[in-house]
């Protein structure tokens, strides 16, 4: 059992920065993906941004040179820093755990409830 709380969305205007967290709780040992994906009115879901545990991650390519992620494995914690924002950032911003590996020694993904972003004048 996993539990993702996402914060930080908000409003900002176009060319400013944002920084979104997403903490995981729950009984597990270890997650090996975490990563940001979201969806506007009329999309489909798309993936933003992986971290794996051991630090290796992908942007699309979209936000490639404007999102960082990060993450502190030791909170259980993972951050998309967000710059030079666009309209078209605006969307609802999911957080993703895959392949979560429970202490029951079942493996699952697991979703947040999002947090929404808008960019906007």
């Amino acid at each position: 059992q996993v539990q993702l709380v996402e914060s930080g969305g908000g409003l900002v205007q176009p060319g400013g920065s944002l920084r979104l967290s997403c903490a995981a709780s729950g009984s597990f040992f270890s997650i090996n993906t975490m990563g940001w994906w979201r969806q506007a009115p009329g999309k489909q879901r798309e993936l933003v941004a992986a971290i794996t545990s051991d630090g290796n991650s992908d942007y699309a390519d979209s936000v490639k040179g404007r999102f960082t992620i990060s993450r502190d494995n030791t909170k259980n914690t993972v951050y998309l820093q967000m710059d030079s924002l666009k309209p078209e950032d605006t969307a609802v911003y999911y957080c993703n755990a895959k392949d979560v590996l429970l202490t029951t020694r079942a493996r699952l993904d697991a979703w947040g409830r999002g947090t929404l972003v808008t960019v906007s004048s």
